[in-house]
């Protein structure tokens, strides 16, 4: 299975150390058109790719690790081409292009998945078989916190700009959008409210949202930018009919060391893990053996889509200051 990663950034370096850890072959890299990314392939062996047409040719499946706005244009053409595609989150920047992404898949016969990496941290997927054996009952009420420092982008980076990257609510909230789906079922209603201190003109770094499941669950979801560098912390607690399961990243991790910075911290924060293999290497090994018929997917491109969905309810009731309603999955047939 011959792998090529489009984009050179954060993601696909941490992409390129994953893919560099399974038995697949990581035998291309591009990033933006005209320049090839030298180094990092150099660093795995892979080839440089000026453009992704040269490295469509050499590759059977396309790691999209590029700008969020740029997900759909590069997933269509991997499509085309006849080539499966993994795409990081959030699976694209509107709903409307996350099914167009799934109907030119499913015609082009070619597999599409999304990286919902949070489904691979050990302490998710554990409360997920918790959940799923009924050790808790039936999921009743579920917070989730995901707090850190704001991505370093530029004012002319297309991390700052929310109508490229989506802001907070795609880039952080989303990974406990999909993990409410996951545990509690298809979100109806959606309220939120947000605050835009530190960076007012690139949308909120602070947001809350409340959502209704299907099934009657309802899920507090606090995400954040506001917080000092290095910090990343993660915390949920999913209150059922007969127990509760609780975490906290803090709390929980196996050591804690707070030093001063000595060094600049990475440009865009990403989680860590005390387990021996990281989760973002977990994800890709699993989907290379979905990609090779070998297991189900853990998450679906479906999922990825429902997440944007929900997303995008909360992105409504920011600018209406109201309950909204999320639109209907409607998977392309």
């Amino acid at each position: 299975m011959r792998i090529g990663i489009v984009g050179a950034g954060s993601m696909g370096t941490v992409h390129a150390e994953g893919w560099s850890a399974t038995d697949a072959e990581l035998v291309a890299i591009c990033a933006e058109p005209g320049v090839a990314p030298t180094e990092l392939a150099a660093r795995h062996g892979a080839r440089a790719c000026a453009s992704l047409e040269e490295l469509l040719d050499l590759v059977d499946v396309v790691d999209v690790c590029a700008p969020t706005d740029l997900h759909h244009d590069l997933a269509l053409a991997a499509a085309a081409a006849g080539r499966h595609v993994i795409c990081e989150k959030p699976l694209a920047r509107t709903s409307a292009q996350a099914r167009a992404m799934i109907t030119a898949c499913r015609e082009a016969g070619v597999q599409l998945h999304v990286g919902h990496v949070v489904r691979f941290f050990p302490e998710y997927a554990l409360a997920k078989r918790t959940v799923d054996r009924g050790a808790i009952g039936t999921p009743a009420v579920l917070r989730f916190t995901r707090a850190s420092y704001a991505p370093k982008g530029r004012d002319d980076d297309w991390f700052s700009d929310p109508a490229r990257s989506g802001g907070l609510l795609l880039d952080l909230m989303i990974h406990d959008l999909d993990q409410a789906r996951w545990l509690a079922g298809p979100v109806t209603r959606v309220m939120a409210r947000s605050r835009a201190a530190l960076r007012p003109g690139s949308g909120p770094d602070h947001c809350l949202a409340v959502l209704t499941h299907e099934q009657g669950a309802i899920t507090h979801i606090e995400a954040s930018w506001a917080y000092p560098a290095p910090v990343f912390r993660t915390r949920f607690e999913v209150a059922g009919t007969t127990g509760v399961l609780d975490h906290d990243s803090d709390r929980d991790a196996p050591v804690r060391t707070i030093m001063a910075l000595t060094d600049d911290p990475a440009d865009v924060p990403v989680p860590g893990s005390p387990m021996a293999e990281s989760p973002y290497t977990a994800e890709l090994r699993h989907l290379l053996a979905v990609l090779r018929g070998q297991t189900e997917p853990v998450v679906s491109a479906e999922d990825g889509l429902a997440a944007l969905l929900v997303a995008e309810a909360a992105e409504r009731s920011l600018r209406s200051g109201r309950v909204e309603t999320v639109a209907p999955l409607e998977v392309p047939a």
